[in-house]
């Protein structure tokens, strides 16, 4: 295995809506951790979908330009897909898409370390088939699996076979995260403290529910940990969970001597929930998903004076 990561899912442009003003620019859930992991310096793939139009070649050059290599199949004959997002005056945002789920097949996987998917590159058909091909095969080659599911509940199927999908997904990865709304979607008065035990009874070696300005939940085997949120200024909360799953895919698989997928002890959980917690920090205090690079991660480390 090489010490990169290939991501597979949704790339497209997102319209922000402020009452003053509208920004567009590259996002998806999937995309976004393809970024963050790249700017984190984790060699990258992504597999999508993007258009042969302008808004296509504003993804490809928004991810080029930080290093970010994306497959040639991702290129199809639709349009690129769109989504906007309206915010509200706390910085949170609703969101309504224009967009299709329809990949070409990925004959050839490479030699990932870590294969990541989530959002509607694995619950919106066509393409939620490849997805899970995709997955099946690389952690048939040996790949560590990462999921985070990222639901929009306006475009996946019905809180069911969301489920159903989601579950399959979850319990073939080594690290699952998912946010409390998910959990509150596939999960109905559920408590997070369930849905842990559901992934980590499943077989999921490392759990995660982010909790928002609450911080965060991790789990592994019979530990459970919990990571105090960052204080920092909010701009706008888009890209925060994107920004906390790609540092902790970085600092659990790619960091000092790796992973082996297997259950993580709580004082390693603290360690790499905390650098993940760091990371959307910086990206909440800035407008849009604009996650930090290393350089930035390792200085919000470092203690004052």
């Amino acid at each position: 295995m090489n010490a990169g990561a290939l991501v597979v899912g949704e790339a497209l442009i997102d319209e922000v809506v402020e009452p003053n003003r509208i920004r567009r620019h590259p996002g998806g859930s999937p995309a976004n951790v393809a970024l963050g992991l790249s700017r984190l310096d984790v060699v990258t793939r992504l597999h999508t979908t993007i258009g042969d139009d302008p808004d296509g070649d504003l993804i490809r050059a928004y991810l080029g330009g930080s290093g970010v290599e994306l497959t040639p199949q991702s290129v199809t004959a639709a349009p690129t897909s769109r989504a906007v997002a309206t915010l509200a005056e706390d910085g949170s945002a609703s969101y309504e898409f224009s967009l299709t789920w329809d990949p070409r097949n990925l004959d050839d996987l490479g030699a990932p370390r870590a294969i990541h998917t989530g959002s509607l590159g694995a619950f919106l058909d066509p393409g939620s088939d490849l997805t899970r091909d995709i997955i099946r095969r690389g952690r048939a080659a040996g790949a560590l699996i990462t999921f985070d599911p990222n639901v929009r509940p306006s475009l996946v199927p019905d809180a069911e076979r969301s489920r159903t999908l989601f579950e399959a997904l979850a319990l073939s990865s080594h690290l699952t995260k998912l946010s409390d709304e998910d959990a509150e979607f596939l999960f109905p008065g559920r408590s997070l403290d369930y849905v842990l035990d559901l992934l980590i009874d499943g077989g999921v070696a490392v759990a995660g529910i982010t909790r928002g300005s609450k911080g965060a939940l991790l789990a592994s085997g019979d530990g459970r940990v919990a990571i105090p949120p960052v204080t920092t200024v909010v701009a706008d909360t888009v890209g925060a969970g994107d920004s906390f799953m790609a540092a902790l895919i970085r600092a659990l698989i790619f960091e000092g001597g790796g992973w082996d997928g297997l259950s993580v002890q709580p004082d390693r959980l603290q360690e790499v929930g905390a650098k993940a917690a760091r990371a959307a920090a910086i990206t909440v205090s800035r407008p849009g998903a604009d996650l930090p690079v290393l350089s930035e991660l390792t200085a919000a480390a470092a203690p004052a004076g």
